[in-house]
């Protein structure tokens, strides 16, 4: 009787279909079926390790010794920064400048504007849009949920849910999220990952209970999507603590930093055993000697910065793009090189999960950041991703709760004034904003113009505090 309850109750808070008055209930229950309290098994009673996953490719997967960084108190730590998902009204609350406020609020009113003018009826965007995601699958349809929680979330940054198009939205996710057969086809297509770290994101931003409580569903499901022991997977292994785009993908920071983003959205603790897990993954795709033992790494630059992913021996754009290989594969001695968009995304993850700025990976990374500091493109790509990189840069500049860096001639450089004046100077007469290089699908106006509105929106929030 307890182990049907035991599944009832999993299906229930699945599908989302139990009450505030079933919690406590709820609780009692699962804690006895987990035999909670009872005396520890021994070691012939324990359960077997799980077998590896069948979809994981075990003669690509490298084994390394055991990461420095597989839990928060390992490291040098501080309180992350607090989720923050208003922008200022005053320009004294950023700090910026008057001019550098109104120059902002004004780009993102017309981004916005222009977003409700290709909205859906239904509320949704980039319907019946196809997407290729990164590692190259077959082209998919389930990314217009994502892009509609995205869409969501830079409306309610903006206080406009109570408008027609903020409703709408809101309402185009939240019908997916209630729909199992509806779930099923987004999650399944191939970018579930993608698309549950923007749903937890959106959700999270627009913070009342309801929406709070689908984004405690979302983060469940990426949970379960994340590679770890559940797989067969422990922390020697390469894939271990990452995420990848769903359906059994190998992991990569470009995944992982959208999940650890929508935790620290949400409210997860950096100390949430998913969250410290992550850690792990990102660490080991640092290009950095002292903490990253992975051959690529040993024979790289060492400069501080981040790769595409450690998985399967490593893998990076930008060597692609030098000639070298996706994989380092074309140079005697293979190495990976850094590159903007993913230097951010790493930078800005190991501050969501609690590292300090005195953390040596931190401050590593901001010294690649110091040195390749600029707007007029992705460093190490050009062109390439550059709205993606500019949503990235404004998350990680807004989480470091610094108000300048210093460049490679130690020049003190005001982010927030740059991003919205490299923002500003590109966005197209009708508001909208579109790269001139497609790839990534950034031919694509609303999800390009959807990246700059949080990308502003970032710029003129408050400066952020601790938790």
């Amino acid at each position: 009787m307890v182990v049907s309850f035991h599944q009832w109750a999993l299906r229930s808070f699945l599908a989302g279909a139990y009450t505030e008055a079933m919690r406590y209930a709820l609780l009692l229950a699962l804690v006895a079926a987990s035999g909670f309290g009872a005396a520890p098994l021994s070691p012939q009673d324990a359960p077997p390790k799980p077998a590896t996953d069948p979809r994981v490719d075990t003669s690509k997967v490298t084994t390394l010794p055991r990461p420095e960084v597989t839990t928060v108190a390992d490291l040098v730590r501080t309180a992350p920064p607090a989720p923050v998902h208003r922008t200022a009204a005053r320009a004294a609350d950023v700090p910026t400048s008057e001019a550098n406020h109104a120059k902002a609020r004004q780009a993102i009113e017309r981004g916005l504007a222009y977003l409700e003018r290709v909205q859906a009826p239904d509320g949704s965007f980039f319907v019946g849009k196809d997407i290729t995601p990164t590692d190259m699958e077959p082209r998919k349809r389930a990314a217009s949920v994502a892009v509609t929680a995205l869409a969501l979330k830079a409306f309610a940054q903006a206080d406009r849910l109570e408008g027609d198009a903020g409703k709408r939205a809101r309402a185009a996710v939240e019908r997916v999220l209630a729909d199992e057969q509806a779930l099923a086809v987004a999650t399944g297509g191939g970018v579930g990952n993608y698309v549950m770290s923007a749903v937890a994101s959106g959700l999270a931003a627009v913070g009342d209970a309801d929406a709070t409580g689908g984004a405690a569903r979302a983060i469940e499901w990426l949970r379960r999507n994340q590679w770890d022991d559940g797989e067969g997977l422990d922390a020697t292994t390469d894939w271990y603590g990452g995420a990848g785009y769903g359906n059994g993908k190998r992991p990569d920071l470009s995944n992982t930093q959208m999940m650890i983003e929508a935790m620290h959205d949400a409210g997860v603790s950096p100390e949430d055993p998913a969250m410290q897990r992550a850690l792990a993954f990102v660490a080991r795709t640092q290009n950095r000697k002292a903490s990253n033992p992975a051959a690529w790494a040993q024979n790289g630059s060492g400069d501080g910065g981040f790769v595409y992913s450690p998985a399967n021996g490593g893998e990076s754009f930008a060597s692609e793009d030098a000639g070298e290989g996706r994989y380092g594969e074309k140079i005697a001695v293979r190495s990976l090189r850094s590159y903007g968009s993913m230097t951010y995304a790493g930078y800005k993850s190991l501050l969501y999960a609690g590292l300090s700025p005195d953390d040596p990976r931190v401050k590593d990374a901001l010294g690649w950041i110091s040195r390749n500091f600029t707007f007029e493109e992705n460093p190490g790509l050009g062109q390439q991703g550059y709205f993606y990189y500019m949503h990235a840069v404004s998350r990680a500049m807004h989480a470091s709760r610094l108000d300048a860096i210093a460049d490679a001639k130690g020049a003190a450089r005001d982010w927030r004034t740059e991003i919205i004046d490299a923002l500003a100077a590109r966005q197209r007469e009708d508001g909208s904003w579109k790269n001139g290089t497609p790839r990534w699908e950034e031919s694509n106006e609303d999800l390009v113009t959807i990246y700059c509105v949080l990308a502003l929106q970032e710029a003129i929030k408050p400066r952020v505090t601790a938790e």
